[in-house]
């Protein structure tokens, strides 16, 4: 039964979202972590242990990955595994934007069986179980169904755009952006958006949860190399991903290039 495990990744979200508001807005102590890693905050950190103790006291048998701890190759051990990550879009966190995440997910076999992202300043809580279907404060959810054409409306940074990913260049849609990997993947499973792309090697944490909310609303999701991802891997990251329904799915990735050319 996913039932408990779901309720116990909603309830430790939460909690998480309590912390994040109290630190939002208030100028959190916050530095670079380096190497292109971006920013983290006092309130990542706090986030994070608390996610740990929390989710680990009531699962101590699961293993953890998330993007705030040290990775620690036992996690690939355990049947199951956390992968967390505190805040997703903490640059936005700390600009004041409503449009950061909380992003939960739980791995088994390599495949996400239980997800939630929180975005606690937008009172929105999406949720999913393998089999259950997804929902957004439980009502549910449903990919769309827009063709590739210049009207789809496809969240992206603007490097995707760069024809050394594409084998006659990208095509024609309407790029759009919002910070966090985790919420633009939910907005693509609520069919808010046509779908995501994203075309560099990407952490677990930013999309675990996502991936399994946009597959339970009916959608596809697929790695730049077009196979089906898997999680908990020794290296914890991705080659890229596309999601949303399948017939623009497979148009996307048609339209790259074979990877690694």
């Amino acid at each position: 039964m996913l039932a408990p495990e779901l309720s116990l990744l909603v309830d430790a979200a939460l909690e998480a979202g309590e912390i994040a508001r109290r630190h939002f807005g208030n100028g959190p102590e916050s530095w670079d972590k380096g190497d292109s890693q971006g920013p983290v905050s006092i309130a990542d950190i706090e986030v994070n242990d608390m996610l740990r103790a929390r989710l680990c006291a009531a699962r101590p048998g699961y293993g953890w990955l998330s993007e705030e701890s040290p990775d620690d190759a036992a996690r690939q051990t355990p049947a199951r595994t956390f992968i967390i990550d505190p805040i997703d879009g903490t640059r936005a966190f700390l600009a004041g934007e409503h449009s950061f995440a909380h992003s939960l997910a739980l791995a088994e076999g390599g495949e996400i069986i239980a997800a939630v992202v929180h975005l606690p300043m937008r009172q929105e809580t999406y949720t999913a179980s393998r089999g259950g279907g997804a929902f957004l404060n439980g009502v549910p959810l449903s990919v769309g169904a827009a063709p590739l054409s210049p009207k789809a409306r496809i969240l992206t940074s603007r490097a995707s755009l760069n024809a050394e990913h594409w084998a006659h260049g990208a095509p024609a849609f309407a790029r759009h952006f919002r910070p966090s990997l985790a919420w633009r993947m939910c907005l693509v499973a609520a069919g808010h958006f046509d779908a995501m792309i994203t075309l560099r090697p990407t952490w677990e944490w930013d999309v675990a949860a996502g991936a399994l909310i946009v597959a339970e609303a009916g959608g596809a999701v697929l790695t730049r190399s077009l196979a089906l991802p898997r999680f908990n891997n020794p290296d914890p990251r991705l080659n890229g991903l596309l999601a949303g329904p399948k017939p623009l799915v497979a148009e996307l990735g048609s339209a790259l290039k074979p990877a690694g050319q």
